[in-house]
């Protein structure tokens, strides 16, 4: 029986035992660890699931290896050049698969710092939607024009994120452009009159209309507005519509750049 086993490598029978008894023990030591850690990841509300996914086939794959060293070294095989071949193999596979690891780093920087979550309309590396997953390797978009588009993480993390969904409040900015002759109480009252029609637009903070800029040929009035984050396009767009109409109604005169030519008689 000696014999047949140390031609496979195993040094006797007592340490084939031995290595089963340390299997059992490695494979109940992984059992316990890995649902202690699972409970413990549970507990992290705040964590996304597939972070908790990935720390646990982590630290299972790691303790995996653990047992196969030490069932090995239990079986009378030399476990250095196991593990210098287990490290040789992982710096080669490391290397080959270098932009797949740098995106899982990514993704798991993504997931740990939280800068946006699914259903958050974002701007991320010139590509603005909103966001439908953000995996280990990829971030997917939704735009608005319904185009899906799946950003590598890597390029996720070294990109500025604007998050247009983070804050309860948004402030909708506009700009108005009227003719030097309206009477500036008069435009400021008509834009107002369009403010009061949005019941979306809130009183708190206060709406801001003031007189921005004089231009060659027209004057720019500045307009800040502050909804919910849900109704800013709603409030983008129902004031220009409003500011329109109020200009109509209280007679004030829109205008645009353009160039006044004046012809003067020659007498001589």
């Amino acid at each position: 029986m000696n014999a047949v086993l140390q031609s496979l490598g195993v040094g006797s029978v007592e340490a084939l035992l031995k290595a089963v008894v340390y299997l059992v023990i490695c494979l109940i030591v992984t059992k316990v660890i890995t649902k202690a850690v699972g409970k413990l990841l549970d507990k992290k509300v705040n964590m996304e699931p597939a972070l908790r996914k990935f720390i646990a086939s982590g630290i299972k794959a790691l303790l995996v290896v653990i047992t196969i060293v030490i069932v090995a070294n239990a079986l009378g095989i030399e476990t250095s050049s196991l593990i210098a071949l287990i490290s040789v193999a992982g710096l080669a596979l490391s290397l080959s698969i270098q932009n797949v690891l740098a995106n899982l780093f990514s993704g798991i920087t993504l997931l740990a710092t939280r800068p946006f979550k699914a259903g958050d309309f974002v701007e991320i590396a010139g590509k603005t939607g909103t966001v439908k997953s953000g995996g280990l390797f990829y971030t997917e978009l939704d735009t608005l024009d319904n185009v899906s588009i799946s950003i590598p993480n890597n390029d996720v993390t070294g990109a500025c994120i604007t998050n247009y969904s983070h804050e309860p409040l948004r402030r909708v900015d506009r700009t108005y452009t009227v003719s030097y002759e309206n009477d500036t109480q008069a435009v400021k009252d008509a834009i107002l009159d369009a403010i009061a029609k949005d019941e979306k637009i809130l009183a708190d903070p206060a709406p801001f209309v003031r007189l921005l800029e004089y231009k060659g040929s027209t004057v720019e009035y500045v307009v800040r507005v502050w909804c919910k984050n849900a109704d800013y396009w709603d409030v983008y767009f129902n004031l220009n519509e409003n500011v329109r109409e109020s200009f109509a109604d209280k007679g004030v005169k829109f205008s645009y750049e353009h160039v006044n030519v004046h012809i003067v008689e020659d007498k001589t």
